[in-house]
């Protein structure tokens, strides 16, 4: 009995804790998606409109930082992309010809507030947008920088600790501009929306 008294006692090794994943860090990646816009223009008492759409490329960089034990995050965020979106419909606003409106690049830059799920997280987005828009009508064209705002959300998920995908949904709104195409002022209201996928690197946070 002596001799069970004195045999050592065991017990289970503590377990070890796995820390979740952290989005905070710097991180690059490409988009790509589908774009339509409207716009709505105003010249010789005339309305002709357009609704362009197409593809858009493009890349985005930006920095999330996830608050010290919570789900919440927060970023800033800025891309470039080039688009497609392009559209001809025949009016009577220059006499029977035609008008036309696009963009070829536009940007945004952005806050980012989200909410974590381990590897998954749900975000939303706004800030400031930029573009490009141009018209052309009866053979001539007048193009500018348009500054407006932006606002959407998304989803994106971690794939590894580096790699993260995303889907996203964006509405920018430009505002009201003034062109001067065949010997006409024309003012453009126009509004632009965009799915966007994305492929993501997200760098350590001792980057």
């Amino acid at each position: 009995m002596a001799l069970a008294a004195d045999m050592p006692s065991y017990e289970p090794a503590p377990a070890v804790s796995v820390p979740s994943f952290s989005w905070s860090g710097p991180y690059v990646g490409l988009q790509a998606g589908y774009d339509w816009f409207d716009a709505k223009n105003r010249a010789n008492g005339f309305s002709p409109a357009t609704k362009p759409d197409g593809f858009t490329v493009g890349a985005y960089l930006g920095y999330n930082h996830q608050l010290d034990n919570s789900p919440l995050v927060i970023g800033i965020e800025a891309d470039a992309n080039y688009s497609d979106a392009d559209a001809h419909r025949g009016t009577a606003a220059f006499g029977g010809g035609r008008i036309s409106n696009s963009f070829d690049f536009t940007g945004a830059v952005r806050g980012r507030v989200g909410y974590a799920f381990n590897r998954f997280l749900v975000y939303g987005a706004g800030g400031v947008a930029f573009a490009d828009p141009q018209i052309k009508a009866g053979g001539s064209s007048d193009d500018t920088i348009a500054v407006g705002w932006t606002i959407g959300g998304g989803v994106e998920a971690a794939l590894s600790d580096n790699v993260t995908a995303r889907v996203e949904y964006r509405y920018s709104d430009f505002g009201t501009d003034s062109f001067s195409v065949a010997g006409s002022r024309v003012k453009s209201d126009v509004n632009d929306n965009r799915v966007l996928l994305g492929l993501g690197y997200k760098f350590s946070t001792g980057w």
